[in-house]
This record gives structure tokens, C-alpha cells and sequence, in this order.
């Protein structure tokens, strides 16, 4: 009995590393996207576009973490409790739905020059962050679920 104590707190240790990872992958995230959308109104100078770079990089690392450091944990059935999983499937679908705007931002912006988008940029980082800050609570609901501490 008590080696199987052991092992649910290994596990539920290992989850709390992975949930302190997305946290803090979400927070720099948002971090360059406060500083990129303080640069407005935009241009296509290399240091707006270099500020867009850092922040498409930030955000796929953080969707990526999202899904690997969470959502692959749940699916892998590391999580047995009914409570969480139960959350998870429920925020599922629409957590997919962010992911899906996220990477239609970052496909756009990635690789082309503001020279050709910088008149779109504004109005695609404002719909953007209404999707994240829809997503980071549909997150948060999982974490709280898990007993995570969110910061």
C-alpha cells in the first residue's frame, strides 16, 4: 500500500513540474504579446518584425507545451481521476479549435514580410488574444482540476 502512496505522489509530482512548465511558457507568451501589440500602430521595420518573430516562436513553444505537457499527460492515461478527466474531455474540443487559430496566426506571420500584412496585424493579434485568453481559461480549468496551483 504504501509504495502505491509513493507512486501517486511521483505522478502527481511529475504532473505539477509539467503544469509549472505550461504556466510559465503561457506567461512569457503573453509577455511578447503585450510587447508586440505595444508597438502600434505597426510597420514593417526590423524590429517590429523581429518582436513578431520572438512572439510566433514563443507561441508555438507554449501551444506545443500545452499539448505535450497536459493534454498528451491526460490522453496517455496518466491522470485516473474522473473529476479531471471529465474537464478535459468537456474543454477538449474547444482547447483544438485555439490550437487550429493559433497556427493559422503563426502560418501567416512566420515567414512573411510585414511589407505585405502589416495593415491585417492589429485586428489578427486582437482576435488572436481573445483566443488565448479564452484558451488559458478552458487551461486553467484543467489545472484547477488536477489540484494546480495557478500563477
Amino acid at each position: 500500500m504504501g509504495s502505491q502512496n509513493q507512486v501517486d505522489v511521483d505522478r502527481r509530482s511529475k504532473a505539477s513540474e509539467k503544469l509549472a512548465s505550461l504556466v510559465q511558457s503561457r506567461t512569457e507568451t503573453l509577455s511578447l504579446l503585450t510587447d508586440l501589440a505595444g508597438r502600434q500602430p505597426f510597420d514593417s521595420e526590423p524590429d517590429t518584425e523581429q518582436a513578431l518573430r520572438r512572439f510566433c516562436e514563443a507561441l508555438i513553444d507554449y501551444t506545443a507545451s500545452a499539448h505535450f505537457q497536459l493534454y498528451r499527460y491526460l490522453s496517455d492515461n496518466r491522470e485516473r481521476r474522473q473529476s479531471v478527466l471529465a474537464v478535459a474531455d468537456r474543454i477538449y474540443p474547444m482547447i483544438v479549435e485555439s490550437t487550429d487559430v493559433i497556427l493559422r496566426f503563426n502560418d501567416k506571420y512566420e515567414s512573411m514580410s510585414l511589407d505585405n500584412s502589416v495593415e491585417f496585424l492589429a485586428m489578427d493579434l486582437s482576435n488572436l488574444g481573445e483566443c488565448l485568453a479564452e484558451r488559458i481559461q478552458l487551461e486553467d480549468q484543467v489545472i484547477k482540476a488536477m489540484g494546480g496551483a495557478i500563477h
